[in-house]
């Protein structure tokens, strides 16, 4: 039969550590698979030098090329398609996380975008409603198809094209112009929340991996896919927890960020800043510990979140706050997520054994629904999601903000709540009774914690990675029929 040759693309951080960072790629490669694997142009030779090995080839993925097409071709409709992809799904599964973005896409809609709204709002309706519909919205997308990589469809000849998302980011140009060559496509889910929140395919897939049941539940219900269409993997990126491969001793951990071994240690990962600030969750953390209001002495660590470094005035700026609370108090410290730069940015491997070590070592976790609430669990450490608002958000009629305490019935956060994988805090009294309950008894809430994350990764047992390499090895050169 030959070499069997396969595209990966990993136009994300988070994309890079699914592949390259667990038995994905390597359980690939040990079939004979011969991997092109696309990502950021302008960091090829980095990853190139880092991850490269027989059997496997990088090339540019040539965003700056997809990103000029969408800006120029019809860039109006291109984006109400796109828009209206994100936003559409059936209304047979928790819509709450759209139903929160929309405002925001209106709230920033300028100039003429502001006149089509009313017939946005109504076709996003009729969608929600009529599979007919959402069927007609994917399938005019596919009318902006450039040919972006004909070059290397014609070079390689690739079997499969794999993505780290079902068209839902720029990929959509490489998956839609490899189903125009007739070639199989294939995603994999990379997060948690994605098929609650993304929605519709941008371009034809044959096959995709999940998380979970759960998450096939959100993709058939919400998004139209066949059962057929879906494997569940679980997620390979946690493989590595289970495996410990970038646990740091705690001795080391500790000396890293001159942290004191007699005082408990409090982490907070700071979760998206999109919707609403941190800083008061932070401040209210900093007032406990500092003043010594709490059971036992303790320190906190601040994880900074990606969006922190975005080109955002209101994003820098809680930033600097962050980092003045670390310099002027004793037992409050800082830690930034390491960038792979590029257009991959701060969600990346690099750092895994900080993320991994602060996890590991917090006597608990603290964060606003993050993702990381599932990382934690696979740590077993108690958990607490602090959703205490800044009054009146980011204070500018500018920008927009929505309240913590309004995203509670996202469809992740209301299973983590459901679960009872942790617990959740309003107002400041409510956080230091549940850190103190915490703090005190360390098993709280772990039968919970375990059930949870059976359900939302599946396999517990590091052979996520391995499952999703033999589901994409058994897909190749194979297209989706009904009854495969």
């Amino acid at each position: 039969m030959g070499v069997k040759t396969i595209f990966i693309s990993a136009d994300h951080g988070l994309a890079i550590v699914y592949f390259l960072q667990t038995d994905v790629v390597k359980t690939l490669l040990s079939k004979g698979v011969e991997i092109i694997f696309l990502t950021d142009d302008a960091l090829l030779d980095q990853i190139e030098k880092r991850f490269g090995q027989p059997g496997i080839k990088f090339e540019g993925l040539r965003t700056h090329k997809a990103r000029k097409y969408s800006e120029s071709e019809k860039p109006t409709v291109q984006y109400w398609l796109h828009h209206l992809r994100r936003f559409g799904s059936s209304k047979n599964i928790n819509t709450a996380a759209l139903d929160s973005q929309i405002p925001q896409v209106e709230f920033e809609a300028k100039g003429k975008r502001r006149l089509i709204l009313p017939l946005i709002r109504f076709s996003i309706i009729l969608m929600r409603n009529f599979r007919f519909v959402r069927n007609f919205i994917y399938k005019q997308q596919l009318k902006f198809t450039p040919e972006i990589y004909t070059d290397l469809f014609n070079k390689y000849k690739p079997a499969l094209v794999v993505a780290s998302s079902p068209g839902w980011r720029y990929d959509r140009y490489l998956l839609r112009e490899a189903a125009n060559h007739g070639i199989p496509t294939a995603a994999v889910i990379v997060g948690w929340d994605n098929p609650s929140s993304y929605s519709i395919s941008g371009a034809p897939i044959d096959w995709i991996s999940c998380w979970s049941e759960i998450q096939k539940e959100e993709l058939v219900d919400g998004s139209d896919w066949n059962p057929q269409q879906i494997n569940v993997g679980g997620i390979p990126t946690y493989d590595g927890y289970y495996k410990k491969l970038w646990l740091m001793s705690k001795d080391d951990y500790y000396v890293l960020h001159h942290l004191d071994v007699n005082r408990k240690l409090i982490s907070y990962a700071c979760s998206f800043v999109t919707f609403s600030p941190n800083i008061e969750n932070i401040r209210t953390l900093v007032d406990l510990i500092e003043n010594n209001k709490l059971d036992q002495p303790a320190q906190l660590l601040i994880r900074l979140h990606p969006n922190h470094f975005l080109d955002d005035p209101y994003f820098k700026g809680e930033q600097e706050s962050i980092r003045k609370l670390a310099l002027e108090n004793k037992y409050i410290h800082m830690v930034e997520p390491v960038p792979l730069g590029g257009e991959l940015g701060y969600y990346s491997g690099e750092d895994m054994p900080e993320k991994t070590s602060m996890m590991a070592y917090s006597d608990v976790f603290t964060t606003v629904y993050s993702t990381m609430v599932v990382e934690a669990a696979i740590h077993n450490r108690p958990i607490v999601s602090i959703c205490i608002d800044v009054p009146g958000g980011w204070n500018d009629p500018h920008k927009y903000s929505l309240s913590l305490k309004e995203i509670s019935e996202w469809p992740t956060h209301q299973r983590f709540r459901e679960a009872e994988a942790g617990q959740v805090a309003f107002d400041k009294g409510a956080l230091k009774t549940a850190l103190n309950r915490a703090l005190n008894q360390s098993n709280y809430q772990e039968d919970n914690r375990k059930k949870f994350i059976e359900n939302e990764i599946t396999f517990t047992d590091a052979s996520s990675g391995i499952h999703v390499a033999d589901f994409l090895f058994s897909k190749i050169g194979k297209h989706y029929r009904k009854g495969e």
